[in-house]
């Protein structure tokens, strides 16, 4: 048996693509026996009209091992997106977590005794977006799950790393804000 998995948190973010495409995933991992159990439960429990959680699917009615949770970080108010939420990126994500198993990121002994919570952001322009490219929003959500996992299961960065690179790192953002482009 693998050693016992508490809580981990992990992110990513994979752009590249079509306007719109980007994924920038936010995981968090845990024991169903423990806290992270309790907040998953809740989580299912306790909707919110506009942040649905629903669990990641590979199909209407398959769901992925360890058991998935799907958070939109945007509220999702028209059909189209929720469409695309629902369908698209759920496949993706879902299928982003078998790959973390398949790569043994996530020990196969463990699946039944983890969750996953995934915070997923989709850009609200792919509701507007007549061209949308479904296999490159899948492949770039897929490939944004597993490497939030990945990271969230080896904790990294390292703080070691943190330290070392942090006065060469300027958040995109706020380096926008400093040359007056927002």
């Amino acid at each position: 048996m693998s050693e016992r998995i508490v809580m981990r948190v992990g992110e990513s973010l994979v752009a590249g693509g079509p306007p719109g495409t980007a994924a920038e995933p936010e995981v968090v991992i845990g024991e169903m026996d423990g806290p992270f159990g309790t907040a998953f439960a809740n989580q299912l429990a306790a909707q919110t009209k506009g942040h649905s959680k629903v669990l990641a699917i590979l199909n209407t009615d398959i769901m992925v091992r360890p058991a998935t949770l799907m958070v939109s970080k945007v509220t999702v108010n028209k059909e189209r997106y929720t469409n695309i939420l629902m369908g698209t990126v759920q496949a993706a994500i879902a299928n982003g977590v078998l790959d973390s198993v398949r790569s043994n990121v996530i020990p196969r002994d463990k699946v039944n005794d983890l969750g996953i919570i995934v915070s997923v952001w989709l850009n609200p322009v792919v509701a507007k977006t007549d061209d949308l490219d479904h296999r490159i929003l899948f492949d770039i959500h897929r490939k944004a799950t597993a490497q939030a996992i990945e990271k969230a299961m080896r904790n990294e960065p390292s703080i070691d790393w943190l330290l070392e690179n942090q006065d060469s790192i300027t958040h995109k953002y706020f380096q926008m804000g400093l040359d007056g482009k927002i």
